[in-house]
């Protein structure tokens, strides 16, 4: 068989995975990066070599397949990889393409919520063990989604019930754990995400003030949830390759 690898679904340029895979990449797995989203039929790897799927954000709504007809493809993956065990990752658009996969409903949120604020812990999974009840994180999104079934809740905030939820293999977070300083800039000099920012009251320099209050607080967070993450797709790998 192929050596196996994770295969991560970026929808836009500046959606990159960041501190994701960097953690993958510690543990010396292979990952292939696509963007399937404007693909009817698109060309996607042996699903049996898959390690791992991990489904970035985006400007676009979860099922607007129309459009976007690979977000049918990515639900259809989504949903075949929680059936047999496979790690799965979803993070603001990925985190709502999952759930809606596995039959959770997809509206448009009250008001967008940009910038940091705190979320509230729900519940503790493995991957949150280090998290406080209460915690500032980065939030850029509008959609909100339901808790699919069998999920367990593990943040919210007022504006959004589901702010993160494990279902299965597979883990969703409507929150951005993976941006670096590099990556902020890079939406900080991206025209559509300037707009959203201005329009929800925000400014660059207020987001570039918040990054470096707390990125140093979320960045042991974050280590440990992609490199729990990262440590299933390992797993996973060689449990393909013993097969």
């Amino acid at each position: 068989m192929a050596t196996p690898q994770v295969l991560i679904l970026q929808h836009v340029p500046w959606e990159r995975p960041g501190r994701i895979l960097a953690n993958l990449e510690d543990l010396g797995l292979e990952t292939l990066t696509l963007n399937i989203a404007d693909k009817k039929k698109p060309d996607l790897p042996d699903f049996n070599d898959t390690a791992g799927v991990v489904i970035m954000g985006g400007p676009m709504g979860a099922t607007d397949y129309d459009k976007y007809p690979g977000l049918k493809a990515e639900a259809k993956l989504a949903r075949a990889a929680v059936a047999v065990g496979k790690p799965v990752l979803g993070v603001c658009l990925g985190h709502q393409i999952i759930a809606t996969a596995l039959g959770a409903q997809l509206k448009h949120g009250d008001a967008p919520e940009i910038g940091y604020a705190p979320i509230k812990r729900m519940d503790k999974h493995d991957f949150f063990s280090m998290w406080d009840k209460q915690i500032n994180v980065l939030h850029w999104h509008n959609d909100v989604v339901g808790l699919p079934e069998g999920g367990q809740l593990l943040a919210r905030t007022s504006g959004t019930k589901v702010q993160a939820y494990r279902v299965g293999s597979a883990l969703g977070m409507q929150f951005h754990l993976e941006v670096t300083g590099s990556i902020l800039e890079e939406w900080l000099s991206e025209p559509s995400m300037v707009k959203e920012l201005k329009a929800a009251g925000g400014s660059k320099s207020k987001l570039r003030e918040d990054f470096a209050q707390y990125d140093s607080l979320l960045q042991p967070l974050a280590e440990q949830v992609f490199s729990g993450f990262a440590a299933r797709c390992s797993a996973h790998a060689r449990a393909l390759q013993a097969a």
